[in-house]
């Protein structure tokens, strides 16, 4: 089974931007990226030490429920183009641990689906999960449960 791999939508980064509040109903804040640990959302790509960033709550969800978590993200602060492809970026497999968990329908956590792994076994897990009918899509997360990507079959 394959899947897709996408980062946060173009028009709700370029929303941000321009100004626009997060998910808490505030601007974004503008900084500069210090370390080499820094992913953006939308193109999830590492934003370079010394470029600017935005750091924003984001709740990767399209509607309330009681699962939409609300948690921080970063975005770099120019244009840049929006991540889709049929693998996970490279530095993923880098991410010691990660948290992966499947969401049905619903956006309900389906708690069977919730793993910690090592990163270079996040493909391998997405198709495992992606695999049970019950499940929609993944969200991968960083080991802070920092939202990182969703993964859907392709």
């Amino acid at each position: 089974m394959g899947f897709v791999v996408r980062g946060i939508d173009s028009e709700s980064v370029n929303a941000i931007r321009h100004g626009a509040d997060d998910a808490n109903g505030q601007p974004a804040v503008r900084t500069t990226a210090r370390g080499g640990a820094n992913p953006c959302r939308h193109c999830l790509g590492l934003i370079a030490e010394g470029d600017q960033m935005l750091v924003l709550g984001h709740r990767p969800f399209d509607r309330l429920q009681p699962y939409a978590e609300v948690g921080p993200i970063f975005l770099h602060a120019q244009a840049c183009q929006r991540y889709e492809s049929d693998r996970l970026p490279a530095w993923f497999a880098h991410l010691q641990p990660a948290i992966i968990r499947g969401y049905g329908h619903d956006d309900w956590i389906r708690y069977e689906t919730g793993k910690v792994v090592p990163g270079a076994e996040l493909a391998g897990q997405c198709e495992d999960i992606l695999s049970q009918p019950d499940v929609a899509y993944v969200h991968i997360r960083s080991k802070y449960n920092c939202f990182q990507c969703r993964v859907d079959r392709a």
